[in-house]
């Protein structure tokens, strides 16, 4: 399967280009079961043979990548959050969430969108899936739209980069996005420890300190 959708992409990106890879990137990004590992090592490839310009298709990629988040987001903006709610509302029982879980994973995304989606982004598994809350939550689109772009820069230009650099060697990307998105799993569980540490742990040691130092 993956070797006659290999095949595909590498006529479709051969056929038309910087607008071929664009397609395929929004198309990835709106059906994730597309392994971008795929698009983007095979359009470096291409940008290696001198078919096309590196820095092109790493352009290109990252358009595909916004248009595919815009269409998500459009499509979870017009389903609409009071919609979304009533149906988690009416199967909490089956969900095991409340309103009050909603109402506080709302307020989280209200604090942290700008950085939700930028991390996200990179994170292979949920990269596509945060256009959804976003859209839901109506964040607003310019930076939506400019946190989106900076993650998926970030995360087109490693895989495009990778596949001019391996060449003829481009689809052994797919083992190197298992690698990586190890990495930014570990980074990001790093992360929300070090914040719960900073936010809570350290402040509550903190609280006990002074209260021993006050003691008699």
């Amino acid at each position: 399967m993956l070797d006659a959708l290999s095949e595909w992409v590498i006529d479709v990106v051969e056929s038309l280009g910087y607008l071929g890879v664009a397609l395929l990137v929004a198309l990835e990004n709106v059906f994730p079961p597309i392994p971008s590992e795929v698009v983007l090592g095979l359009a470096g490839f291409v940008a290696s043979r001198g078919d096309a310009l590196l820095v092109g298709m790493i352009v290109a990629a990252t358009a595909g990548s916004l248009v595919g988040a815009w269409v998500l987001y459009a499509a979870a903006a017009a389903f609409g959050r009071d919609r979304l709610r009533g149906i988690i509302l009416r199967n909490e029982r089956w969900l095991r969430v409340t309103e009050r879980d909603m109402d506080r994973a709302e307020g989280w995304f209200d604090h942290h969108s700008n950085t939700a989606v930028l991390v996200c982004r990179c994170i292979p598994l949920v990269r596509s899936l945060i256009s959804l809350p976003a859209g839901f939550q109506r964040m607003p689109l310019a930076p939506f739209t400019l946190y989106t772009a900076i993650g998926s820069l970030a995360w087109n230009s490693i895989f495009v980069t990778g596949g001019y650099l391996l060449g003829e060697r481009w689809e052994t990307m797919a083992e190197y996005a298992d690698y990586l998105q190890y990495l930014v799993l570990a980074t990001t569980a790093a992360g929300v420890a070090y914040f719960v540490w900073r936010r809570f742990l350290a402040r509550d040691a903190g609280d006990d300190a002074s209260r021993a130092d006050r003691r008699p």
